[in-house]
């Protein structure tokens, strides 16, 4: 097998120069990221877990979602799985697309799944269900733990049109997560960011042993990353 070879820009590399090797605060990780050489777009800034938990058991999955204080600077395409009667409510609260048997039967026919979040009232995912090979790969299948099934679609709709984001673990026990853009002011990262670690450390699970947080990092889309020290 040929050696996969990692090339990085000069932009990276001079960017290396100045990372942090040791965990350091919240506070000092965000001037550390925000003095790295800028791009010409606005990066978003993600949150990187390492978790202290066996992702092959069952009960030691974590997934949720939930609002961030200052959001992370984008809205989501959001469509919604619901009886007729709502469907003005869902689209009115910013779907793209809202019905139910009928936009089934479009996702199923065209593969369409241009959008970020499915929503769904309850008594859709029986139909919903049929959708499984198409939205779960990508991850977009509509889960009551995420909150992503509920009866009240409009303001599950309105809630991530706005950016309200979702989180789960992959099979390395590792969480990513946006928690803002690069142009936010630093109190509004602190804030996301105490959010984030506060909702993830709640999510425990009851069988992990040992430290839970094994290492917790920041970075932008095209920067190193900075180890936080939490606990």
């Amino acid at each position: 097998m040929p050696q996969v070879v990692e090339r990085r820009s000069k932009r990276f590399k001079k960017a290396q120069e100045k990372a942090i090797t040791e965990p350091v605060s919240v506070d000092q990780a965000i001037d550390a990221v925000k003095a790295f050489p800028p791009t010409k777009f606005d990066q978003s800034v993600e949150l990187i877990f390492s978790l202290g938990i066996d992702a092959k058991q069952a009960d030691q999955m974590i997934r949720g979602s939930m609002s961030l204080p200052h959001g992370i600077g984008k809205t989501k395409r959001v469509i919604a799985f619901c009886p007729d009667h709502l469907v003005t409510a869902a689209l009115n609260a910013g779907a793209i697309k809202a019905g139910g048997q009928s936009l089934v039967e479009e996702i199923e026919k065209n593969n369409f799944t241009d959008f970020d979040v499915a929503i769904s009232t309850p008594d859709q995912m029986r139909f919903v269900g049929r959708l499984g090979k198409v939205l779960g790969p990508k991850g977009l299948m509509p889960s009551p733990k995420a909150g992503t099934v509920t009866p009240d679609i409009g303001n599950a709709v309105k809630e991530y049109a706005a950016g309200k984001i979702e989180y789960r673990n992959d099979t390395g026990g590792n969480i990513h997560s946006v928690v803002g853009k690069m142009s936010f002011d630093k109190p509004k990262l602190v804030d996301n960011i105490n959010a984030m670690v506060a909702q993830i450390r709640k999510a425990k699970p009851m069988t992990s042993k040992g430290a839970f947080f094994k290492k917790v990092v920041i970075k932008g889309t095209m920067t190193p990353a900075v180890q936080l020290n939490v606990q």
